[in-house]
């Protein structure tokens, strides 16, 4: 069953979201080297003190941008169709996220917007 394996975190300002995560959740952030912008990813725990899902942060791109969930799926292209089969929309298609994977981001019937991800170290 697919599940939620990122999520991102848009910020207007890196230094005072990483302080508000930091002290409000103890998430940690680790900056990736060699990306065009600045960008974290974000360690997380569950109660129990387990590692939990991880995320991103990363400058805001758009004024109206807000934190978007990944659902990890084998196949993000096998996937866009059936998202709009079912009545949603594609709001950015299949992208390459160069040693990662590919991700698009979509809008689901109430307006929802969410992410698809898939893992291939071999993207470019």
């Amino acid at each position: 069953m697919a599940t939620i394996v990122h999520f991102d975190v848009p910020a207007d300002n890196l230094e005072r979201g990483k302080k508000f995560y930091e002290a409000l959740l103890g998430w940690k952030f680790i900056p990736v080297p060699g990306m065009p912008m600045p960008y974290f990813l974000i360690e997380t725990n569950d109660l129990k003190g387990k590692k939990s899902v991880g995320g991103g942060m990363g400058p805001r791109g758009a004024p109206d941008q807000r934190i978007v969930n990944y659902i990890g799926v084998e196949s993000v292209e096998k996937y866009l169709p059936k998202v709009e089969s079912l009545g949603g929309k594609i709001i950015m298609p299949k992208t390459p996220v160069p040693g990662w994977g590919y991700l698009a981001v979509c809008q689901d019937t109430e307006g929802n917007t969410f992410g698809l991800y898939e893992e291939d170290k071999k993207a470019k």
